[in-house]
């Protein structure tokens, strides 16, 4: 048995920096209203010439250029996104293609913030079960997709792009040891962008609004959230025969302060092995724990052997966990 190993960290965000006083101007709040919620002071958005497959592909190719890797070996290409160049075709051959993969498949998966964390599981079993490294890459532009008038939107959403390579290893106890995936579509309807789809097809839109992002119960997705992403976590640490005690780094899908706080108290786990980006960056919905992973990693490596606990909940409602030994 062959374990996997992150072999190299990527991640990009735009150059745009939006801070508060922008949305709360916009939107009529008094100063310090975001940051009193969410914890987020600025988030980044992209450039009108910036496209999904652009920054997403900025992602890989730090992973691809840390790892040292040969872009020969490279199987498969997962792209987690709510927000793809086109409906059609997907994006990830397009990124495989300009990150030079000649022998790699490549597949959007459409998971919303929960998305990196599907994606990471899929890669994992494909590189134990066919040896091959499989490059994980989360990336969306939501700025694309807020309604400015939203305040729950507006206040949250980000663009960035996280990426990790995983290559088979002989250390059969390395990579994702416990993992938990669930899905409540009692609450699909909680986030939406109703239009677009073929239940209301471009051709039936007659409010330009129905292809931005709806929130239709903020304390709902609130609680939600915590909920599924604190059972999954829960679950996962029991597959990998571990308790809280064990974990080194928690990186929860960041979706606010609040809620992370809230994660790591209901988990038993200290806030000092909390890792965060969203002060600055806000939420990217699928990239913010693989963003995380990578940012953080500059300043605190992660050494041989510690434990990460990844959480996510998103749109759907789906959620997973993963418990990842280095």
């Amino acid at each position: 048995m062959m374990g996997t190993a992150i072999i190299g960290y990527g991640h990009y965000a735009p150059e745009r920096i939006v801070p508060n006083s922008e949305i709360e101007a916009r939107l009529g709040l008094e100063a310090g209203w975001i940051k009193r919620r969410t914890g987020i002071d600025a988030r980044r958005y992209a450039r009108k010439d910036e496209a999904l497959s652009d920054i997403a592909v900025r992602a890989g190719e730090m992973a691809l250029a840390r790892s040292g890797l040969a872009r020969e070996a490279v199987g498969l290409v997962l792209l987690a996104t709510s927000t793809p160049d086109h409906l059609l075709p997907p994006s990830a051959p397009l990124v495989a293609h300009r990150l030079g993969l000649p022998n790699a498949g490549a597949l959007d998966m459409a998971g919303a913030c929960a998305g990196f964390l599907y994606a990471l599981t899929l890669a994992d079993s494909f590189v134990r079960a066919q040896g091959v490294p499989v490059l994980v890459i989360a990336a969306n532009i939501l700025s694309r997709r807020i309604n400015e008038r939203d305040r729950a939107s507006s206040v949250l959403f980000a663009d960035a792009a996280g990426a990790v390579l995983l290559a088979p290893t002989p250390r059969s106890d390395a990579g994702i040891i416990g993992a938990h995936l669930a899905a409540k579509g009692q609450s699909y309807d909680l986030i939406t962008i109703p239009g677009g789809g073929s239940r209301m097809p471009f051709s039936e839109i007659r409010d330009p609004t129905d292809v931005l992002m709806v929130m239709n119960d903020g304390r709902a997705v609130y609680t939600g959230a915590v909920s599924i992403m604190t059972q999954c976590a829960e679950a996962a640490l029991a597959k990998a025969g571990l308790d809280a005690a064990a974990v080194d780094a928690l990186i929860p899908h960041q979706a606010n302060e609040r809620m992370m706080q809230t994660i790591a108290h209901q988990l038993d786990i200290p806030a000092d092995r909390l890792r965060t980006t969203i002060a600055d960056f806000g939420n990217s919905s699928a990239a913010t724990i693989p963003f995380t992973l990578s940012f953080t990693a500059e300043q605190k490596p992660y050494p041989q052997g510690e434990i990460v606990l990844m959480t996510a909940a998103g749109a759907g409602l789906i959620g997973g966990a993963a418990v990842f030994r280095f």
